[in-house]
């Protein structure tokens, strides 16, 4: 059995729940499969990668519904974004895994990790939504925002290492204790219970940046890159989204980030 070819299958699953299980069950037996060094080659689904379900409805990000976390629809709208995103995660560490050759054995242990544990999350949300909320993933329309920059990056893996993991999931870490406080304002609660399952994710997703951060220092020293200036050139070539504060700065210097570069993101 060959690791980077059962990535790339269980890729083009197009049922969450099959695909989430496959990913936790790949990472758990991992140590069986064989690591090859060019990437398989498998009839891929119709509709391209990744395998998806027919819902939720795909929209561009600025048609995408936002509403207030006061009342339960806004909530269970809320959730539904963060369920999918985490869906999303799941397809972008098994991508990173089945489309780079060459790397070390731990590259491809390491993003078989962050699926499997991305995997946990989305079915954290998504039992969430049908116990607490009365509504299941694909019930909302979403958009593909990181699943853009993953097709964007696909021929290069210092970019993507850079791109997806350093920058867009890292906007979570900031992203998720604002989230909470507003949740905890309401304070009903199936908002505790959200708020209790973010704490899960947020320290997961400490170590998934730190991943990332890891790899894309190691593709550096190897290429001989400086990277903060190389960082700063790939988020312009690929017209990576601008970062906005507050910053959560104790998670990012968890996640691995460097003094400087929380100051470049203050100045940016």
């Amino acid at each position: 059995m060959e690791l980077r070819h059962r990535a790339l299958e269980v890729l083009c699953l197009s049922d969450p729940e099959e695909k989430a299980a496959a990913a936790i069950d790949l990472h758990t037996r991992k140590a069986l499969y064989s690591i090859a060094e060019q990437a398989p080659a498998l009839p891929l689904p119709e509709t391209g990668l990744p395998g998806r379900p027919a819902r939720p409805e795909l929209r561009h990000h600025t048609a995408v519904a936002r509403r207030s976390p006061a009342t339960p629809e806004g909530r269970a709208v809320l959730m539904h974004a963060i369920a999918h995103i985490e869906f999303n995660a799941i397809n972008l560490a098994l991508d990173a895994v089945w489309r780079f050759g060459g790397m070390p054995a731990q590259y491809y242990h390491d993003w078989l990790q962050v699926a499997a544990e991305e995997a946990k999350h989305f079915r954290l949300l998504r039992d969430h939504l049908r116990t607490h909320l009365g509504h299941d993933y694909g019930d909302f329309p979403a958009h593909q925002g990181l699943w853009t920059m993953c097709e964007k990056t696909a021929g290069d893996i210092v970019a993507r290492m850079a791109l997806v993991p350093r920058t867009l999931e890292a906007r979570g870490l900031d992203a998720t204790p604002q989230i909470q406080h507003k949740l905890r304002n309401v304070a009903t609660p199936d908002a505790l219970a959200a708020v209790a399952i973010l704490d899960i994710i947020l320290r997961e997703e400490v170590g998934h940046v730190a991943i990332g951060n890891h790899w894309y220092r190691w593709l550096c020293e190897r290429n001989g890159l400086e990277p903060e200036s190389h960082y700063q050139e790939l988020t312009a070539r690929y017209e990576a989204p601008r970062l906005k504060p507050p910053f959560n700065e104790r998670a990012r210097r968890a996640a691995g980030f460097t003094e400087a570069e929380l100051a470049w993101l203050q100045q940016v």
